[in-house]
């Protein structure tokens, strides 16, 4: 090529230049004589990071609902939620998630105004009406079926909003509306671990995530305060009202204030016990946990103020598998099936037998007389007085790997 050409090319591709850039200007500069200022372009928010992966789909304008009192809600360990009538012993109605290639429940349901809100493994919530078994509305986090996406979750209802946190894929925290399952606020979160049920308190959401404890505006979902710590945070997080509480995987137990989750106080449990998880309560000013271990399994009480320890109950050569406060008094079961009552005010125990079932729920009490658990093989009437383990609903086929189920008396 001539030497000419080349520069009347290069010459030529420095001009084109100069023109675009001189268009872009006009646009600018009219754009600025327009609006008075240049446009503002959007910029990425992390509080809505996950809303393409939300949906929801109304089927029947959400109302209130008389309560069906003669039923029992069975969350069975096979997936199914059905209502199942005492006085007639007959299931009412069976729900299921849409689809689910794992069948486990893994979760709790949450009854308020009469309406049941249910989440599934397979990322789906449903808001159910409490004596039909129709559904208001669904909510799915995620389009993934062949992964646990929520995991050992209680909908947790303040304000018309519910809350709840999902595993990998999603890794988020959200808020839901109540009315139609709607998406108000998610959050990315930095694990994947996040299997605890979310606590609100003081117009604030807390919720752990790995090595992190947050805490969010409850109704914009803006991040407050992030605590980092050097091992997992697996517990529950609780408060007394004043403080929040939360456990390690390992044996420690923090008191954090809920401004800025500054530790208030620290306490280690006993050598080789760890994995408090959900064991943990508080009530009048004291925090109560149940932590495992390969001989001795402990249930401590605290100040909650202090940390300062009032009594502990050590239960040798078994775990301590579940725990809850009724009537100042704290009942719970242990791995090798032994049922437990402890008082309360100073860790005797009131009385304690060995269980013929299995449970593998919580315990649903009615009364003085009488409390309601799940098993591998039927839902159980315990009778305090008798010692009987009454077969209220027997199941039709048994699992060698159940997991866990939960119930709730309409009520």
């Amino acid at each position: 090529m001539r030497p000419t050409a080349k520069k009347e090319i290069k010459s030529l591709t420095q001009i084109l230049k100069m023109k675009k850039k001189l268009i872009t200007l006009l646009f600018v500069s009219t754009v600025v004589n327009m609006f008075g200022q240049l446009p503002t372009l959007p910029q990425p928010d992390k509080t809505s990071y996950a809303t393409d992966k939300v949906s929801n789909k109304v089927l029947k304008p959400l109302t209130k609902v008389p309560l069906d009192k003669e039923s029992i809600l069975i969350y069975d360990y096979d997936g199914s939620l059905f209502s199942f009538n005492l006085e007639s012993e007959k299931i009412n109605w069976t729900v299921k998630a849409t689809d689910s290639n794992t069948e486990m429940c893994a979760n709790a349901i949450t009854l308020q105004d009469g309406v049941v809100y249910i989440p599934f493994v397979n990322g789906e919530i449903f808001a159910i009406n409490n004596q039909t078994g129709v559904v208001f509305w669904k909510s799915r986090l995620g389009n993934t079926m062949d992964q646990i996406v929520i995991k050992n979750q209680i909908p947790t209802i303040n304000g018309g909003k519910l809350y709840l946190t999902a595993q990998s894929p999603n890794n988020s925290i959200y808020a839901l509306e109540t009315k139609d399952g709607s998406l108000v606020w998610s959050y990315k979160l930095e694990e994947t671990n996040n299997d605890s049920p979310v606590l609100v308190f003081d117009n604030k959401v807390f919720t752990q995530s790995g090595t992190n404890l947050y805490s969010f505006e409850a109704n914009t979902g803006k991040l407050l305060s992030q605590k980092s710590f050097e091992g997992v945070m697996s517990g529950k997080v609780v408060t007394d009202g004043e403080n929040v509480f939360i456990a390690n995987e390992k044996n420690e137990l923090y008191a954090l204030s809920d401004n800025k989750l500054d530790i208030v106080w620290q306490f280690k449990l006993d050598e080789n016990q760890q994995n408090i998880k959900e064991r943990i309560f508080c009530k009048d000013n004291k925090v109560y946990v149940g932590a495992q271990g390969p001989e001795v399994s402990s249930i401590y009480a605290l100040e909650s103020k202090t940390g300062t320890q009032i009594w502990k109950r050590d239960f040798k050569d078994d775990n301590v598998e579940y725990m809850v406060e009724e009537s100042d008094n704290i009942w719970g079961y242990t791995r090798k099936g032994k049922l437990f009552q402890i008082d309360i005010t100073n860790g005797e125990i009131a009385f304690e037998t060995k269980l013929t079932t299995r449970p593998i729920s919580n315990f649903e009490f009615v009364g003085d007389d009488y409390f309601f658990y799940y098993s591998d093989a039927a839902l159980i009437q315990f009778e305090f007085k008798s010692k009987d383990e009454n077969e209220v609903y027997l199941r039709t086929t048994i699992k060698d790997d159940a997991y866990s189920a939960y119930i709730k008396i309409i009520r």
